[in-house]
């Protein structure tokens, strides 16, 4: 469930106007780019900043890029954009970085087939080359061959399951995880082909014949960063709310909190599904979402996050 809240009816023009007048004067007015941009939908959005460029003939994003600075500027940018172009972004800074490809594996397990078709497009528009062009370029071996694969995976959408085939790939990817190299093709065909319902029943058959989840069997073991990808791979198709539990629980663990992960998690959530995430925390016994964001992160950041979690600062 979606956590957005937003009018049904807005001008777009005067929405332009009023984000102008907190450019103006003796610094920012923050609260009022907050209290508009976190209260629209994304269509809503898109109408400000058309309106913006035509009364300004200016682009509203890099205004706001000039306007405001550090975490609250991340988020507020990557909320202005469509969902399929801020994947794309959040996709090409993984790449660029090169130390969190964990990004690009929620991106194409998480989306459906039809959003992540969508970013392809997205990042080609944006970016002159393709997304599995980038990946390719800047990653080797098997997790180049994980990462194209997921990325340009379209995959069956239905409940059907095949029982037997779902018992004899948990034997491929029990090789997979005891860093039998040679499985590693086999695992990689598995997981970028198969139907999300259907992993899943290979991953119950897994479970019932090792006696431990797949996903704990990797934690246990000493993993390179093919694995890495591996584990994000299985744990945001088997259990997707909990993975980005996982994700936001790390941020906050960081020393001197990571905004990045909780940035991500949340303005991407919260017009699909961020009210059953933040259900999922609580039930994790480590408190409301909305609490947990407002010890942990200041100042503007924390203030346009908690929009989205009933929690406004």
């Amino acid at each position: 469930m979606a956590t957005l809240i937003a009018p049904s009816n807005h001008s777009p023009q005067e929405d332009a106007e009023a984000l102008r007048k907190s450019f103006e004067g003796w610094g920012t007015d923050e609260n009022t780019i907050i209290a508009i941009l976190g209260h629209r939908t994304v269509h809503q959005r898109q109408q400000i900043r058309r309106a913006y460029e035509e009364i300004y003939q200016e682009d509203l994003v890099k205004r706001l890029e000039s306007e405001i600075k550090g975490d609250f500027e991340k988020a507020v940018y990557r909320w202005i954009l469509e969902p399929a172009d801020r994947d794309a972004v959040l996709a090409n800074v993984a790449i660029k970085s090169g130390k969190n490809y964990n990004v690009i594996v929620e991106i194409a397990t998480i989306n459906s087939p039809e959003e992540l078709l969508a970013v392809r497009r997205a990042y080609l528009h944006r970016y002159k080359h393709s997304l599995e062009e980038d990946l390719a370029a800047h990653t080797t071996g098997p997790l180049r061959q994980l990462l194209v694969g997921l990325v340009t995976s379209f995959r069956y959408v239905g409940d059907e399951i095949n029982p037997k085939l779902a018992q004899n790939e948990a034997e491929i990817l029990h090789d997979a995880v005891k860093e039998k190299k040679s499985s590693y093709e086999e695992a990689i065909r598995v997981l970028t082909t198969r139907s999300k319902t259907q992993l899943r029943a290979a991953f119950n058959h897994y479970r019932g014949s090792q006696g431990v989840s797949i996903s704990k069997k990797l934690v246990r073991e000493e993993i390179d960063e093919f694995q890495k990808a591996l584990y994000t791979a299985i744990g945001a198709i088997n259990g997707p709310f909990r993975n980005l539990e996982k994700v936001v629980r790390k941020g906050f663990k960081k020393v001197g909190n990571d905004e990045e992960p909780l940035t991500r998690v949340v303005v991407t959530r919260a017009e699909k599904d961020l009210k059953i995430l933040s259900g999922v925390f609580s039930k994790g016994k480590r408190g409301f979402f909305g609490h947990a964001i407002a010890k942990k992160i200041l100042g503007g950041s924390q203030r346009f996050l908690s929009l989205f979690l009933g929690e406004e600062g």
